[in-house]
């Protein structure tokens, strides 16, 4: 019975110990972590659409290192080499998750041309019905830059809303912009609402004083701020209606006359090859910003914008040349590639003060309840100097330690060898027997 027991107590000890031991195990793990792809298409509540994938769950990324001069790239196993191209500022981003793949100084300040009407048409879009009517004023043409495209807007002439952003997308035409700026309180409002939704896109290179990118002092934005204009625009059915249109019709009275975009990765014109899965977007000329373009394709799941801004080598057409090898890149790299930066808003100046203020607080305060406890005879709370660390010191998280988990221990041990000591006893004395 003895010896029954002790092997009892023995079992028991043993099964206590495996159950101690196995707990901080199952406590520690960690749940998987939430994927988009794991849902069933299926799942998808009736009724409901998804035009663009599901964006993959945000990484972390370095938003400074977009500041840095030169190329910017993170290269994994396989990816292929970034392509040499003479422009003097570029980005390749991931317009559904908004990541930079890689980029050339980013946030070079440069006069942008006509690429700036994506942040007009992002502006002004929402502001008047496609089918609204509107009769040209003679004071809605006048200020118009000398040498500047147009698509042939006259005075007293009645234009549907529709054709006017056809002029602007297709030709570039300053007239049309001119027109629809007076419509959306003048030139002077216009670029005040364009400086604002500039800023709240988290575009901050960007000073607009010419609404329709005609060269002026002090006009500049960045290849990063374009390719965040890119990207919001194709959020907005209207606009991706607009710029991937290749042709029109513009009505001149009773009569009309076809219109061809100028961007031409869209149209194939002038020898360039038309880009496979071209969503369009704008094209810019100035004596001054030279050359400049964003671009966005679509190709299986994944959409691709790129802004290019001032090729130094070749001809006129070199920036839809040095597009196309950005955007065969950002396909080939996709998956192959850490982010460089993000093109979605980060925290504004004040708000990253608030932050650190915050954290200042923070850090005072837990010093704070360290002393009190210093003076009250306690010793310092575990993790009291990693508030930099903050998961270093989680209640749960990890291996437990101290008194808690080595008490157990060293009780089920001293159970175990007791047993084993009683029963080992009672069998010598059964022999000698």
């Amino acid at each position: 019975m003895i010896v029954t027991s002790a092997v009892r107590h023995a079992a028991a000890g043993t099964t206590a110990l495996l159950f101690v031991l196995s707990a901080p195990a199952a406590t520690a793990s960690p749940a998987p972590p939430f994927s988009p792809g794991s849902l069933a298409s299926g799942s998808v509540a009736s009724g409901s659409s998804v035009e663009e994938p599901t964006p993959p769950a945000p990484r972390f990324v370095d938003r400074a290192r977009l500041d840095r001069r030169g190329t910017q790239v993170q290269k994994l196993p396989g990816a292929p080499s970034v392509p040499e191209v003479s422009a003097l500022s570029w980005v390749v981003a991931d317009a559904s998750s908004g990541e930079v793949l890689a980029a050339r100084n980013a946030h070079r300040k440069l006069p942008p041309a006509s690429t700036l009407k994506a942040l007009f048409a992002l502006t002004a879009l929402p502001h008047n019905d496609p089918s609204e009517q509107h009769t040209v004023a003679d004071s809605e043409l006048t200020g118009i830059g000398a040498g500047s495209s147009l698509v042939g807007v006259k005075e007293g002439y009645t234009y549907k809303v529709s054709d006017l952003w056809n002029g602007v997308f297709l030709s570039s035409g300053n007239d049309a912009v001119h027109v629809l700026a007076a419509m959306n309180g003048g030139w002077d409002a216009m670029s005040r609402q364009m400086q604002e939704k500039a800023r709240s896109l988290g575009a901050r290179d960007t000073h607009v004083v010419s609404p329709d990118g005609y060269d002026a002092p002090g006009q500049v934005s960045s290849a990063y701020d374009l390719a965040v204009f890119g990207r919001a625009g194709l959020q907005d059915p209207a606009f991706v209606r607009y710029c991937s249109t290749p042709y029109a019709d513009f009505p001149a009275g009773s009569w009309s006359y076809g219109i061809a975009n100028t961007n031409r990765l869209l149209t194939g014109a002038d020898g360039v090859a038309r880009y496979p899965g071209l969503l369009g977007i704008k094209n810019g000329y100035t004596s001054n910003a030279g050359n400049t373009l964003i671009s966005a394709a679509r190709r299986g799941d994944r959409t691709l914008v790129v802004s290019v801004m001032n090729p130094q080598g070749g001809g006129g057409l070199t920036v839809y040349e040095e597009a196309r090898a950005l955007l065969d890149w950002g396909f080939e790299a996709a998956g192959r590639v850490r982010p460089v930066g993000s093109l979605l808003p980060g925290p504004t100046k004040a708000e990253a003060e608030a932050g650190n203020r915050a954290v200042t607080a923070k850090r005072d305060g837990d010093r704070g309840d360290e002393a009190v406890s210093v003076a009250a005879g306690r010793a310092p709370r575990a993790g009291a100097e990693a508030v930099a660390a903050p998961h270093e010191d989680s209640a749960g998280d990890g291996e437990p330690s101290g008194p808690s988990a080595g008490l157990p221990l060293t009780l089920v041990g001293s159970a175990c060898a007791a047993a084993l000591a009683l029963w080992g006893r009672r069998r010598r004395a059964a022999h000698r027997a």
